[in-house]
């Protein structure tokens, strides 16, 4: 493995001295990280080229996509089109969404609908059995499927893990390690930059211990980083430990700096920041202050649709006007019985804070939600370190460009996950490795971190510094902040998750304050208040690799908006 080296932000997590010989060794042909959307569909659709093993940080229905309460975008009714679900989504990724990219998506997204009915998706429906379509931020037209009116993702969950369950019984294609850490990945080379393959990763599991998956290829499937924000809605297992492994191994990362905050989350004094969805507002809802105003109303021509970082934005405006602590989402006008029909969750979520939304104003703030940068892929999940594949809200294929259209992730995960699948059966001949792995890291003579203090310092400094609101003197005293605690927590020796998180943490987290830093203009989800206006010059994708100090700039190809 390799070496430590001398910039702490580059320091490899694999801090664990052992000898392979004595670890257990499981081989397959794929191997997926993360059990989401994007993990589960690649994971059904390489069963048919091989074995496949999926490894869950945590139970297999715990992650990301079952949170998920809006739905899953795509053209499904006689007034929308390809050319507007488009449209849309250029619009929302402000001039860095990739074309090609964005067709693929769009274009292949109704047929994966219609795939997931097959395997006895439950989708939400209309009187007559038509799918009833919903409506979310930054969409012109009505075309959000979702089930159990708020619980998408729980359903859809459910049936990608019934899908691989029942392709597991049939044939045996699939294995499921649960409550399994990935540490980090195995590479050929003796230090990373050099196209060394993956050839598979080392896990940890509380019963088993240490644990060596060689696999022919690799597929990081592991979800955002949104663990990194003190205010956030993503499930405690969002520590970026994909992104990480895959920097650690040479592979490219790209738009760290664009990080989506929901609008809209319950506010409520020692509650977590528990998501309320779009749709409410798709459905009727407002944003008002604490007279009542509707202060979206003349700042955008969707009003409380406007894309997610305007409405973050004015939100925050909004705060910073009334001194006031949150503002409020009013669906009273909706009525109670409407409210609770449309939304079951969330109705009983809001009783166990006694808020009756038939009467009371919800008091909501935003959170970080969705990390649009991540692991820099091509059409088919291929990263650019052989044998190494990445798929969902941990790569970054250039489909949100510099803010996320609302539902167009867990698309996403579908179109790239069935393509990833397919991709995967290329390494069929791969060689699955060497029988030594040799871990070269030594013992640290720095002095120790409480990590507990560490994980929320680094949380509430990313909030103040890196969060919705941005300028270049607070991100560079976030990376001096970082690169300190750092020094003293990335070279150490962890036995315990806890340990290995924040070393994630700590490594995605100063990449993305630096790369907040070098963006100086405002663009999508990146607000730099030192910069305010959009560059032309920086309508770039800005991809880093590490050894390299700065980005290597991929330049947006026009033509797609044109077209359409």
């Amino acid at each position: 493995m390799t070496p430590i080296p001398e910039n702490p932000i580059d320091a490899r997590r694999y801090l664990i001295p052992f000898r392979s010989m004595l670890l257990p060794h499981i081989v397959t042909d794929t191997l997926v990280i993360g059990t989401g959307v994007a993990g589960l569909r690649t994971a059904i659709e390489a069963s048919a080229h091989g074995d496949v093993i999926v490894v869950a940080k945590d139970a297999i229905e715990f992650s990301n996509t079952a949170w998920a309460q809006g739905g899953i975008a795509a053209v499904l009714s006689d007034d929308d089109s390809n050319v507007l679900h488009i449209e849309d989504t250029l619009v929302a990724g402000a001039g860095l969404c990739l074309d090609e990219t964005v067709r693929t998506v769009v274009d292949e997204g109704p047929p994966e609908i219609e795939r997931l009915l097959s395997w006895g998706m439950r989708l939400d429906r209309n009187a007559d059995g038509a799918l009833h379509l919903g409506r979310e931020g930054g969409h012109h037209r009505n075309r959000i499927v979702h089930a159990d009116g708020d619980a998408t993702g729980q359903e859809l969950v459910r049936t990608l893990i019934a899908r691989a369950r029942a392709i597991a019984a049939e044939r045996g294609g699939i294995r499921i390690f649960e409550k399994c850490f990935a540490l980090d990945l195995i590479t050929a080379g003796p230090h990373v930059g050099n196209g060394a393959p993956v050839l598979g990763a080392i896990t940890h599991h509380p019963r088993y211990g240490l644990q060596i998956i060689w696999a022919k290829a690799t597929v990081l499937a592991s979800g955002g980083v949104g663990q990194v924000y003190r205010e956030t809605t993503n499930p405690k297992v969002a520590t970026g430990d994909g992104m990480a492994m895959a920097w650690r191994a040479g592979a490219t990362l790209a738009d760290l700096e664009f990080m989506q905050f929901h609008p809209t989350t319950l506010y409520v004094a020692g509650a977590s920041r528990s998501l309320l969805s779009e749709a409410i507002r798709g459905e009727g809802g407002h944003l008002v202050d604490r007279r009542g105003n509707r202060f979206m109303v003349g700042q955008h021509e969707l009003a409380e649709l406007a894309p997610r970082d305007i409405v973050s934005r004015a939100i925050m405006a909004q705060l910073a006007r009334s001194h006031d602590s949150n503002v409020f989402l009013d669906v009273r006008h909706l009525g109670g019985e409407r409210f609770a029909t449309r939304f079951p969750g969330l109705a009983a979520l809001l009783k166990s804070y006694q808020i009756d939304p038939a009467q009371d104003l919800i008091p909501v703030h935003p959170a970080a939600h969705y990390t649009i940068g991540g692991v820099w892929v091509d059409l088919f999940g291929r990263t650019d370190v052989p044998g190494l594949y990445a798929v969902g809200e941990v790569a970054c294929n250039g489909l949100h460009g510099a803010n996320r259209l609302a539902s167009n992730s867990l698309l996403e995960g579908l179109v790239f996950g069935a393509r990833v699948g397919r991709a995967v059966a290329e390494r069929a001949d791969a060689n699955r490795g060497p029988v030594q792995v040799v871990s070269d890291i030594r013992p640290s003579d720095r002095g120790e971190l409480d990590l507990v203090d560490v994980r929320s310092s680094l949380r509430s400094a990313m909030w103040r510094n890196v969060g919705i609101d941005r300028h270049g003197g607070r991100l560079a005293d976030a990376e001096d902040m970082l690169q300190f605690w750092s020094r003293y927590s990335l070279d150490k020796i962890f036995d315990d998750l806890g340990g290995w998180e924040v070393q994630n943490l700590l490594t995605i987290a100063s990449l993305m304050a630096r790369a907040a830093l070098w963006r100086r203009e405002s663009r999508g989800t990146h607000c730099r208040i030192d910069f305010p206006q959009s560059d032309p010059a920086f309508e770039v994708h800005a991809r880093w690799r590490i050894g390299s100090p700065q980005p290597d700039l991929h330049a947006v190809r026009k033509g797609l908006a044109a077209s359409v």
